[in-house]
């Protein structure tokens, strides 16, 4: 089944040269390797006040690693990533795990130290010089096949105790199935007997993890990362926005937050061409809920 949800990474400046960072890093390591496979620029007329310096440069830069498609924009600083999201790679052996984990918590914070855990022979979770946060591991010689990278949802503060809710709730509205439930077995610090250790879930044609924090710390869910759905035709992209807005106030151009407070883009599938329409850029500006028509 294709990929359903896109993660992207929200940049203040230079999304370019940090995905060719992630490429050289995962290329060599992660089966079916990475690579960029697309590149935008913004148009030099139509732009925000705020916009007109980005006029002509890099916009969004696609990549795939290990057959996982991800997009990177270059945005601005409104918005920073935070380990609220962050993605997991299993990794082959050792040697790619310690390479990788060198490679990205130079210049960044180590999140969880590297090493043996109860629950992984090699793990560890770095926020990289770019507030990127991933988490590593060693993949068990028993690991089922799946994804390369898993984007991998914290649940925090408030909203402790809402990660099996949040996995339900994507796949009532993308279809898939809800896999492991792995819960507390005694309250762990904000965390319940019974809230989500770890859990994960096939959405439509997309891989999810979800838990919520044991340790008390107060990290909402940032647009800095979120998930673009590509809808074919207007009928499909309202199904979906109405199904996951749920803040009319941060509503622009195809953004929406949901429930839980986690960011998507809402987008047709041929957005890319829509927007070469003369004024198409500057009409997206000023929509919440996209109208193709209307560019």
């Amino acid at each position: 089944m294709a990929q359903t949800i896109t993660p992207s990474l929200w940049f203040a400046e230079g999304a370019g040269e940090a995905i060719d960072h992630y490429v050289a890093v995962f290329d060599p390591v992660v089966p079916g390797g990475a690579r960029v496979t697309a590149t935008s620029h913004y148009p030099t007329e139509g732009l925000s006040d705020a916009q007109k310096s980005f006029a002509g440069q890099v916009l969004t830069v696609d990549f795939e690693i290990g057959g996982v498609a991800l997009t990177a924009i270059n945005g601005g600083p409104a918005f920073r990533p935070n380990p609220a999201i962050s993605f997991s790679l299993a990794l082959p052996d050792r040697a790619a795990v310690t390479a990788v984990w060198a490679a990205l918590s130079d210049g960044g914070r180590v999140l969880m130290e590297l090493g043996p855990y109860p629950f992984s022979e090699l793990y560890g979770w770095v926020e990289d010089r770019h507030g990127v946060s991933w988490q590593l591991a060693l993949a068990g010689a028993d690991a089922a096949p799946g994804p390369a990278v898993t984007p991998s949802l914290l649940f925090t503060g408030d909203a402790v105790g809402r990660a099996e809710e949040a996995l339900r709730r994507y796949v009532a509205v993308f279809g898939g199935a809800v896999g492991t439930l792995a819960t507390y077995p005694e309250p762990t610090g904000p965390a319940a007997a019974g809230d989500l250790m770890y859990g994960d879930a096939q959405v439509g044609g997309s891989r999810l993890a979800a838990m919520d924090s044991g340790a008390v710390m107060d990290t909402p869910f940032s647009p800095a990362i979120s998930f673009v759905v590509a809808c074919d035709g207007q009928e499909e992209l309202d199904r979906v926005w109405g199904e996951l807005s749920r803040v009319p106030e941060a509503e622009r151009c195809g953004w929406c937050q949901d429930e839980f407070g986690v960011s998507w883009q809402v987008v047709p599938s041929n957005l890319g061409d829509l927007l070469q329409r003369p004024g198409a850029y500057a009409a997206l500006m000023g929509m919440g809920r996209i109208v193709i028509a209307d560019l």
